[in-house]
């Protein structure tokens, strides 16, 4: 095992630092996860391909710009504009397809009781698998990067342009998301619905929009993670809603499966795991940790960091 000495200590600040990129993905992806199980106590296993399927979606919307593969430089164009229109493009097609998705396979099962509506969704991830499997091939994509290599170094780590604006697009959604639900009448229909979909009904909820609304925010959150894999990564594949979305569901687990906080927290938490997990143990422990913590979180904890027992609808 290695241990690190105090001039290491570059090295476990650049693993902060990785670690707080993948546990903005996370969170974003964690999101999802959440907002439909607060509200539907639903957990959907199609939102681990949507995910998969949105970073396919930012690739070609990078694409139409002209940019393929790594190392590329936008010329005479503002790389704001570009990427506001990549992540725009990608987060409505992913809320479309969330939106999709609820619609067509799983509100025929609204009122049937049981796990024939999550059952449902495995079969619709499966299908999304197959479908990109099909039509962009097996192989991994190389992902446009049009992100200037700027890079600064901060106490021996070094901090790229790329890791700064993955945070600081994350701060933006989450701190978004968190205004909506808190303070617009949608938000609360969302919360009175997830509190007691009936009796929010019986006060004049619109619950089928509310429904739709959480289906669409957290697909596009998805959609807005997917990307950032992409961008952080370089490559995409038919391959990464599975591992990935694992991840981002043990976060929401973690952080307390039906509470916004709890997904945005869990998430920077797995992340970190991982990173210096990888780091302080070895790289082909942190998928053992990580899962781990999923299984005692749901054993010991099963309401989470601050989530809270309530009892069930189904």
């Amino acid at each position: 095992m290695p241990i690190l000495e105090m001039n290491d200590a570059g090295v476990l600040l650049q693993q902060v630092i990785n670690g707080l990129s993948l546990g903005a993905m996370y969170s974003l992806l964690a999101l999802g996860f959440t907002l439909v199980y607060g509200i539907l106590e639903l957990i959907n296993f199609a939102h681990f391909n949507v995910f998969m399927v949105s970073s396919f979606v930012g690739m070609w919307a990078l694409e139409l710009f002209g940019l393929s593969g790594q190392g590329q430089v936008l010329t005479g164009l503002p790389l704001a504009g570009v990427l506001f229109f990549a992540f725009l493009v990608t987060m409505v097609a992913a809320g479309a397809l969330g939106v999709f998705i609820e619609r067509v396979s799983l509100r025929p099962l609204r009122e049937v009781r049981g796990t024939a509506a999550m059952i449902t969704t495995i079969g619709v991830s499966f299908i999304l698998f197959n479908i990109i499997l099909l039509g962009a091939g097996a192989s991994a994509k190389n992902f446009p990067n049009p992100l200037p290599n700027l890079r600064w170094n901060v106490f021996g780590a070094v901090l790229e342009l790329r890791e700064v604006l993955i945070w600081g697009i994350a701060i933006v959604l989450m701190t978004a998301l968190q205004l909506f639900v808190s303070r617009t009448r949608l938000g609360k229909a969302m919360r009175a619905t997830a509190q007691d979909a009936e009796a929010a009904r019986m006060m004049g909820v619109d619950v089928d929009g509310v429904i739709v609304a959480a289906f669409f925010l957290g697909s596009a959150l998805a959609g807005a993670a997917g990307l950032i894999f992409g961008l952080y990564y370089n490559f995409t594949s038919f391959l990464i809603g599975y591992t990935a979305g694992l991840r981002a569901f043990t976060a929401a687990v973690l952080g307390g499966i039906g509470s916004v906080t709890g997904a945005m927290v869990g998430g920077v938490l797995i992340g970190l795991i991982e990173s210096l997990g990888g780091q302080l143990i070895a790289v082909r422990w942190t998928d053992v940790i990580i899962f781990s913590i999923l299984i005692i979180v749901l054993v010991f904890f099963p309401s989470g960091l601050f989530g809270r027992a309530t009892p069930s609808r189904s």
